[in-house]
């Protein structure tokens, strides 16, 4: 996802912002007509208490929506799409970048709240966020469109077995979402500053504007158009045919309806399934409960999101047993490795206020030092945010004592990855929570020493002319004696020697670790889920979201958990006619 909780940790280190609330309205477009995805709208307090599909998608987010809209189209069936959430037109700051980071400040962990997104705050101590909205992350962040880095596709999973992309449909299906939902931005004031910056501090070739993950400086994608608008995964629900798709909002999942596979009955797949899928139980916003039953040859696919897929399965008996025992949970098959294996990319960075006002800009030029996913990327945005200010003065620091919008710059590093994991379990029963969780930042030495590197490379860029414009005029003297104007610095100042002190620099990284909202894991591929992300030892039920990734694809996961939704609902069409899938334009 965008790098948007760079902003959320930024807030977090300024105060608290004077914003009005997000309060939910109809489902209108800013324009004033209904958005194109109203068509298939329906609270889900209004549906029937039991009803038949062909396909049931858990989590109108970034995958379900794509998903959800090819399985309706040619040659799908009949298919429901539960979204936990309301429509994004309900919420009027979600429709700009403007809107960005008072989204950010309104996030409410409470599980009864309406909010679009959904504070919570790892084991760890680091604050996060999730959506709670049709379109999911696509509704809520930064909106930076680029591709994943090619070996992703072949080593993503421990099993080779498991990472068999078809790439000439990943092509297509990348293509397909850029057509619908990306747009090429306008660089200038501190994006082409920060280009500049880059290109200085040698992270080259210059690429110019691509969609591709390549080594040096480029422009990526932007799902802001050229008015400022949004255009979230929910938009490409207009592409499924309408008698085929119903959309039910403010609908949480409680659990899976499974039964138990005669055994005489089994055949195919290694290890032989022992339950299968025949629907779902969901409740509404007045906690009645309804139920979505499969038709024969249905399937049921969780896009919940690598928190919501994860807690899903476990409360439906799908996982560790053990842990499923403890809180009284039936057990329908034991996967230990259900919430295993969750990563969160550590985001360390430095903001500063610019002494001359900026734009406000969220993310559009990255650098890829490697392009193999070696060294940490680098990213910037600004923003301004109205505050009471709560300032550490940081070198020559210049504080204010009086609310004030304050424009902040922030140049950061993300380390790819990662390898440290960590684990989600519950605590409760209630799907509404967010379940309890820890990520392990940069517990492992390759990490950590990656934040090192990044940060230095951080440094750098800021040390370089192309950022002069933004020093504060206030300078101090060097040590032969010249003025040097200094950055008014937000937080947590770098170690003098930043240059060659890399025990200083551990432990900034440490002291400062922050999230990009680009957690995954949870239903590693070739661990909960096949090749195909059917859940291992399950009938008609799989996964398709970034839980199932081990390492983050590319600097930013949007693009290819879009990617993801279009390409498995292809696939599924081709199994379920038996044929090649014709690539629809």
């Amino acid at each position: 996802m965008a790098a948007v909780s760079a902003c959320l940790h930024l807030l977090l280190l300024l105060g608290v912002l004077l914003v009005p609330s997000l309060t939910a309205a109809q489902p209108r477009a800013f324009g004033g007509a209904p958005p194109v995805y109203a068509r298939y709208l329906v609270d889900a307090a209004a549906m029937p208490a039991v009803e038949l599909y062909d396909y049931i998608v858990v989590g109108g987010g970034t995958a379900g929506c794509p998903l959800a809209a090819t399985l309706a189209g040619s040659g799908g069936g009949r298919v429901l799409l539960l979204e936990r959430g309301g429509a994004p037109s309900e919420f009027p700051a979600l429709a700009t970048a403007g809107g960005f980071v008072r989204t950010l400040a309104m996030a409410d962990p409470a599980p009864e709240s309406d909010a679009p997104a959904q504070g919570f705050t790892s084991e760890d101590g680091v604050p996060n966020v999730r959506a709670r909205v049709l379109g999911g992350g696509t509704a809520i962040n930064a909106g930076f469109y680029s591709r994943a880095h090619p070996e992703w596709f072949r080593g993503h999973a421990e099993d080779a077995e498991v990472t068999n992309w078809d790439m000439r449909l990943v092509n297509a299906s990348y293509e397909w979402v850029e057509r619908h939902m990306t747009f090429q931005p306008t660089v200038r004031g501190f994006q082409a500053a920060v280009r500049a910056a880059l290109l200085e501090a040698n992270v080259t070739p210059w690429n110019g504007f691509t969609v591709d993950h390549v080594t040096g400086t480029k422009v990526g994608a932007t799902t802001f158009d050229a008015s400022g608008r949004r255009h979230s995964a929910a938009d490409l629900l207009a592409f499924a045919r309408p008698s085929r798709l119903r959309v039910a909002i403010r609908a949480t999942v409680t659990r899976i309806i499974t039964n138990p596979i005669d055994p005489a009955a089994r055949h195919g797949r290694s290890p032989q399934p022992t339950i299968a899928a025949i629907g779902v139980v969901y409740q509404d916003r007045l906690l009645d409960q309804h139920q979505a039953l499969l038709r024969p040859g249905g399937e049921v696919i969780l896009s919940a999101g690598a928190l919501g897929s994860p807690q899903l399965l476990l409360l439906s008996g799908i996982g560790p047993a053990s842990d499923l025992s403890y809180l009284d949970i039936p057990v329908s098959t034991d996967i230990p490795d259900v919430g295993k294996h969750m990563f969160d990319n550590p985001r360390n960075g430095i903001s500063i206020i610019p002494s001359v006002p900026i734009d406000h800009s969220l993310i559009q030029v990255v650098g890829i030092p490697s392009a193999n996913g070696t060294a940490s990327y680098l990213e910037a945005a600004s923003y301004i945010v109205p505050l009471a200010p709560a300032l550490r003065s940081a070198g020559p620091f210049i504080g204010s004592s009086s609310p004030l919008y304050v424009t902040v710059a922030t140049i950061m590093e993300k380390v790819p990855g990662p390898l440290s994991e960590g684990s989600l379990w519950l605590s409760s029963t209630n799907p509404l929570e967010s379940p309890p969780l820890r990520f392990n930042y940069l517990s492992r030495p390759e990490d950590l020493a990656r934040c090192v590197q990044g940060v230095r490379r951080v440094a750098e860029v800021l040390e370089g002319r192309a950022l002069d414009g933004f020093r504060s005029p206030v300078g101090s003297v060097n040590r032969r004696g010249a003025v040097r104007r200094d950055f008014r610095i937000v937080g947590m100042a770098l170690p003098v020697e930043w240059r060659t002190d890399d025990r200083a620099l551990a432990a900034y990284c440490q002291q400062t670790v922050a999230t990009l909202w680009h957690y995954h894991g949870g239903c590693v591929a070739g661990k909960v889920v096949d090749r195909d992300f059917r859940v291992i030892g399950t009938r008609a039920i799989r996964v398709v979201d970034a839980s199932t990734f081990s390492q983050t694809p590319g600097t930013n996961p949007q693009a290819t958990v879009l990617m993801m939704g279009r390409y498995v609902g292809l696939k599924m069409i081709e199994e379920r006619h038996s044929r090649r899938p014709v690539i629809p334009s």
